[in-house]
């Protein structure tokens, strides 16, 4: 699960990181997207540290993006990098990681 939002994730930035079309979505919705991307970069970061045990780098670069990507020229390499980062993360993370439970983990 965590991986497959890290690959959703890794495509939200990427499409934000486009040049004219990403610049033009953020700023004609009125910048929720930078907010969305916030909220799913912390929750992600949140998921990958309770069920991983480890801190996932590309959704602390894309929290970072996020906040930065009001700042045009800079959001925009910022989305590259998280994109990329996020990508890069999702390659790392294997599907032994993400099974390993504990019993105290199970519902």
């Amino acid at each position: 699960m965590v991986r497959n939002l890290k690959w959703l994730g890794a495509a939200f930035e990427a499409f934000l990181g486009i040049p004219a079309i990403g610049g033009l979505f953020i700023i004609s919705m009125g910048y929720t997207p930078l907010g969305f991307m916030l909220v799913f970069h912390i929750v992600l970061l949140v998921l990958s540290v309770s069920r991983l045990k480890r801190i996932s780098v590309g959704a602390i670069v894309g929290i970072t993006a996020s906040v930065l990507g009001v700042i045009p020229l800079i959001g925009m390499v910022l989305h590259w990098a998280a994109a990329i980062a996020l990508a890069l993360d999702a390659l790392m993370t294997t599907h032994n990681e993400e099974r390993k439970t504990s019993e105290d983990d199970r519902f």
